[in-house]
């Protein structure tokens, strides 16, 4: 795995673009329901090499097969997307629940690994692993009015967002995904108020993630959300072509080589 630098203060904002993987192939699923899924590209290799062309520092991929927990992935598209842009920073989530899976991953060359049913459901795990691998360790927190929701997002897990928040920062965690279940693909403006909450209640950096619409919404979360969001997710916006990427990218992002979360 490569090594990267650490940045002690947080003080600036990145577009992250989005690739969730679903039978090889790219989609985005309104509220996170398996059964509504529109496909946008069956070739995600071809569409990491399109989206980093734009600049892009950092890539968020979803392997929404991993998941559901059945036992199939798309971890072979992972790496031949790793080896397709090997200069960009990879984040991975999706069905990481056994230390298997983190070795499989961290060999891919996988930068950042998020935690998401299995910190829900094993806090102290992370702790483990941080001591372990380092500190790469990302928690997915996904939310719908204020319970996590895990393996896809199709079963309870009877904790709320804020109790997993203040659990990631006593577990060696780095940062915080946080995702509104109720706005992800649905365009409908991101979930600054809660973002802003979650980044309160535990002290680390978080990336806002569902919801984006345009630039509009990129702008009003990184003037609200200024050393305290780090990073901002798109996918539906960014493919149903809302903003131009390489222009967002060269009017937010700052250089992520050195980034601690």
């Amino acid at each position: 795995m490569r090594e990267i630098p650490l940045l002690a203060i947080l003080d600036s904002m990145n577009i992250i673009p989005a690739i969730d993987l679903l039978d090889g192939s790219c989609v985005r699923l309104k509220k996170g329901n398996y059964n509504e899924s529109t496909i946008y590209s069956n070739d995600a290799v071809k569409t990491a090499e399109e989206i980093c062309s734009s600049g892009c520092g950092r890539l968020h991929i979803v392997d929404l097969d991993a998941a559901r927990g059945t036992g199939k992935t798309n971890r072979d598209t992972i790496r031949r997307i790793r080896a397709a842009v090997p200069k960009v920073i990879l984040e991975t989530g999706g069905g990481i629940r056994s230390e298997k899976d983190v070795v499989e991953l961290l060999e891919i060359g996988i930068d950042r690994l998020i935690l998401g049913t299995l910190f829900a459901q094993n806090p102290a795990i992370a702790l483990k692993w941080t001591r372990k691998y380092g500190r790469v360790f990302i928690a997915g927190i996904d939310a719908l009015n204020g319970e996590v929701k895990i393996s896809g997002w199709e079963q309870n897990s009877r904790i709320t967002d804020t109790e997993l928040a203040v659990k990631a920062a006593n577990s060696g965690i780095i940062s915080i995904i946080y995702t509104n279940i109720e706005r992800d693909g649905m365009l409908s403006g991101p979930d600054i108020e809660n973002t802003l909450r979650i980044a309160e209640v535990s002290g680390l950096p978080v990336i806002l993630s569902g919801g984006i619409s345009g630039e509009k919404d990129l702008r009003n979360a990184t003037e609200a959300g200024k050393h305290k969001i780090a990073g901002i997710i798109t996918g539906k916006a960014l493919y149903e072509e809302k903003f131009n990427l390489k222009s967002i990218v060269e009017k937010y992002n700052s250089d992520v080589t050195g980034v601690l979360w």
